[in-house]
Parts: C-alpha cells; sequence; structure tokens
C-alpha cells in the first residue's frame, strides 16, 4: 500500500539575488530552525503526450533529502495536493500500485521518463510550541531538463521557494507568503517544476477541452445573452460534468477514500439514466452501445457500495462494538475492492472511458437538440415524472409489488437526474421536481435499505456461532423489519406531498 499525504503549499518565484527573510514569529511559529540543505534528483515520468502533466498530476522517482522514492501528486484543492509514496525499487519501473492510480488518464499508455530535474534545496523549518513542525520553507535552485526527444533540449535553470504546511495554519501559509512577497518573491504560475520546464508542451486534453467547453456554451447562453440555450446545450453541458466526476474519481475510489465509489457510481447512473431520459436529444446508434457498458460499471462500483452501507450501518446500530459475523462483512467487503481494482484495469473499462469521452467532444446531437431549452426541457422532464407516477400507481395492483416498488425507485431516480439537468435553464420550478422526485427516491430507498439488511442478518444467523450471536442477530433483524415496514408505509404519504412539474 502506497503511503498517503496530503500536501499543503504555495510557490513562489524569485531572483537569483534573492535573499529569503527572517520566518521567526510568524503565526503559530515562534522559531526558526537552522538552514539544511540537500541535492535531489528526480526523473518524472509520464506519457508521450503528457497526459498527466495536462490534468496537473507529476509522479516523479527522487533520490536524495528525507523522502527519497517515488511519489504521485494529484490536485485535491487549491494550493493542496494528494501525494502518495512508494519505495525507491528499479529506476525505470513505476510502482504498480502507482501506475493503477493513473489509469483511467494513461489508459494503457506506458509511462516513460520525459524530464529530470536537480534541486539544490536549503530548508528552513518553522517550529511552534514543544517543538512541533508548523510549515517548511525550501528555496530551491533548480536545473531541469526535457528529455522526451533523443536530442534533449538544453538545459532550464531558475530559482523557486516553496512553503509547505506540516502542522500549521492557513493563517501561517498567507503570513509566510506576505514576507516573502515584501522580500521580492512573486507567486508562481505554473503548480509544479515540471509544469514550469515543459511549458506550452502540456496541454488540455480534447476531453478536457470539450467538457469546458460544454459548460461554457451552456453558462454564455444563459448569463451573456448569447443567445438562447439550446436543448443540446443543457444536456451535453450535464453529461460532460458527470463524465468528469468519473474519471476524477477513479483514483479517489481506487483508495477506498470516503465515499469515493458512491460518488463515482452515481455519476456513472446520471449519465446512463440521462441517456435514456433524453434520448430525443442523442442520437441512439452512437449511445444505446453505452448503456450495457454503463450498467457493468455501476454493477462493479455497486458491489463495493452495497457491503460499504451495510458495514456502516451495522456499525452504528451496535454502537462500536465489532462482533465476528461484521468482521466477515468488512473481510467480503475488502474482497470486492479488490474485484472493483481488477476490473478498473481491464481494457473494457478503458474502452468505456474513450467512449464517454467521444461523446463529450464528438456529440451525437439528433434534431431535438437544436430546440429552444426553455420550450423542450419541461416535456421531456414531464414525461420522465409521468413514469414515474405510472410505476408508483402500479404498486396498489401488482402481482409482486417487490417489484413495483423497485421500479419506482428507478423510476424516481430518472425523474430526479432528468430534473437535475434542466435546473440550469428552468431554475427553481426544475429544482422543485428534482427535490420531490428525490424524497420517493429516499423513502423508497429506506425500505429497499432495510430489506437488504435483513437478508443479511437471516444468512449471518443461520451461520451464528453461539445462541448469545443468534439472539442479537435476531434483535438487529426486528430492527431493520420495523423501519422497513415504516419507510414503506409512509411512502403514500410522502407521494400526497409532492405537486409534480408545473413548468
Amino acid at each position: 500500500m502506497a503511503e498517503r499525504h496530503l500536501e499543503i503549499e504555495q510557490k513562489y518565484d524569485a531572483r537569483a539575488d534573492f535573499v529569503l527573510p527572517e520566518l521567526g514569529g510568524l503565526p503559530g511559529a515562534a522559531t526558526a530552525g537552522e538552514p539544511e540543505t540537500f541535492t535531489l534528483h528526480a526523473t518524472y515520468f509520464d506519457t508521450a503526450d503528457l497526459r498527466l502533466a495536462a490534468h496537473g498530476i507529476t509522479l516523479r522517482r527522487r533520490r536524495g533529502g528525507s523522502d527519497s522514492g517515488w511519489h504521485l501528486k494529484m490536485p485535491a484543492g487549491p494550493d493542496s495536493k494528494q501525494e502518495l509514496r512508494a519505495p525507491l525499487g528499479r529506476p525505470g519501473a513505476v510502482p504498480a500500485r502507482l501506475a493503477a492510480l493513473v489509469a483511467a488518464y494513461t489508459r494503457g499508455e506506458p509511462l516513460r521518463p520525459v524530464a529530470t530535474l536537480e534541486t539544490r534545496r536549503t530548508v528552513v523549518r518553522l517550529f511552534g510550541g514543544g517543538g512541533a513542525l508548523r510549515a517548511e520553507v525550501a528555496d530551491d535552485l533548480v536545473t531541469g531538463q526535457d528529455v522526451r526527444d533523443a536530442a534533449d533540449a538544453p538545459a532550464q535553470r531558475w530559482r523557486e521557494i516553496e512553503v509547505e504546511l506540516g502542522d500549521g495554519t492557513p493563517e501561517l501559509l498567507k503570513a509566510a507568503g506576505k514576507r516573502l512577497r515584501k522580500a521580492g518573491a512573486r507567486r508562481t504560475k505554473a503548480s509544479s517544476k515540471l509544469g514550469r520546464l515543459l511549458g506550452d508542451a502540456i496541454v488540455p486534453s480534447d476531453a478536457a477541452r470539450a467538457r469546458a467547453a460544454c459548460k461554457a456554451r451552456l453558462v454564455a447562453a444563459i448569463d451573456n445573452g448569447k443567445g438562447p440555450a439550446t436543448t443540446g446545450d443543457a444536456v451535453m453541458a450535464y453529461l460532460a460534468a458527470q463524465v468528469g466526476t468519473v474519471t476524477e474519481g477513479d483514483p479517489k475510489a481506487r483508495l477506498g477514500e470516503d465515499d469515493a465509489v458512491h460518488r463515482m457510481r452515481v455519476a456513472v447512473r446520471r449519465i446512463r439514466s440521462t441517456l435514456k431520459a433524453y434520448r430525443p436529444v442523442l442520437e441512439d446508434e452512437r449511445t444505446e452501445p453505452l448503456g450495457p457498458e454503463l450498467k457493468w460499471l455501476a454493477a462493479v462500483l455497486g458491489e463495493v457500495r452495497d457491503l460499504e452501507v451495510l458495514r456502516m450501518r451495522f456499525q452504528e446500530r451496535l454502537g462500536g462494538t465489532t462482533p465476528p459475523w461484521l468482521d466477515d462483512l468488512a473481510r467480503q467487503e475488502r474482497t470486492a475492492y479488490k474485484r472493483l481494482n481488477a476490473s478498473l484495469k481491464e481494457p473494457r473499462y478503458f474502452a468505456l472511458l474513450n467512449e464517454l469521452d467521444r461523446l463529450i467532444a464528438e456529440p451525437p446531437l439528433a434534431s431535438a437538440a437544436g430546440r429552444k431549452a426553455r420550450k423542450e426541457l419541461p416535456e421531456l422532464v414531464t414525461r420522465s415524472w409521468d413514469r414515474m407516477a405510472r410505476a408508483y400507481a402500479s404498486i396498489a395492483l401488482a402481482e409482486d409489488a417487490e417489484v413495483a416498488r423497485h421500479e419506482t425507485r428507478k423510476a424516481a431516480k430518472r425523474a430526479r437526474y432528468a430534473a437535475e439537468l434542466a435546473m440550469p435553464v428552468l431554475g427553481v420550478a426544475a429544482k422543485r421536481v428534482a427535490k420531490d422526485a428525490k424524497r420517493i427516491q429516499e423513502v423508497l430507498g429506506g425500505y429497499q435499505d432495510g430489506v437488504i439488511a435483513m437478508e443479511h442478518l437471516k444468512a449471518a444467523a443461520a451461520r451464528a456461532r453461539n445462541t448469545s450471536e443468534a439472539f442479537d442477530l435476531g434483535l438487529l433483524y426486528g430492527w431493520e423489519r420495523c423501519e422497513a415496514e415504516t419507510a414503506r408505509d409512509r411512502l403514500s404519504v410522502t407521494w400526497s406531498q409532492t405537486l409534480g412539474p408545473s413548468f
């Protein structure tokens, strides 16, 4: 398992004659240690077309200093990156764990050396009370070389200052930056040394540009008066956002970060639902083949998510105790994560990501896509709501009410997502429809979660190790049954409180 670390830092350009100012007495960091100097040698790896760098990701093997090894850095927010580390190993062999975490970007393309950096680093550590490390200020003299071509490019040299937080506060980061700027340093525009070295060679991918263009077209049409938004604008902006969530969520899901699998799974469901609810807007020839592949990916993610929900549900019920049968469930979850990671290495998965990118870059728009969104979207949202209403009405007449409830829940999700898509154009009216559909979905979801929990508890009881464990499982079963029936009985009341579309 790779070591993880959240890196929060700011970078500054500095002239050759820049003098590092006195850094003691900053907020929470009363003292500054003596300067220490290291020489760092780093080789950066990427695909031939710099796919990682285009997404702000860096992968390097570095020797020297206190953290020699492989470092993978991925954006995690303003001034912050998630850093994952692995031992040095062999020079040209990227650790499999790190390579897997960027597979959604590389998609089978080999990782190879693209640049080397040699850094003469002088570090000043800032300490708080009790000797706690609040931050490090690194004064770097950098020599970098682009090694992508056989004839290596000439070396580039520059100086930069990095301020990285330890357990210090954002106020410390801000104050250190202010002192550096007063001494003559300036915030750098590059997010990394590699970005500075390769510069214009790093360009956004076609998929990233297409996603940004979809959003920009809709925003311009709505906010800037550049013509009315079309239905195609609204649909493609929504799909582009969901495709971005899938790609960006991939590494987090592989790492098992909190709620990451859930967010990725919901994005997949939203894409699949949109392709169904907005069929008049998109050509079937391109969208229909995506349906089975999206369903497959949702199921792969769903196995992990369902076990995760069960485990957290039972942990809450038990108030912190962990009986053996709950350990069994945790082991099942870990096994499901292994299957998930294996599935996310398959060519089938990369082919799906490629097709989703193509869907955004080359939209298969049908005739309805060119119609005014304010006129067309109400009809399409209402159509999804009516489908949900028919499913709900069928529950009372169905031979198998369980199946009818399940179909109603799926229809509620589709109605919700259809309304969410329309919200940027239709505003409050669509937001209310989405909220009503979500309420129906959640009531039915509460019932379904209880049923699934009951089934698991029943199976666990059949394997009970003793009468005490069987008794506890029986109590939990009764609890889940009560909550499931309460949710089921609340459905009609919740439905009566919904208003339905009124565009």
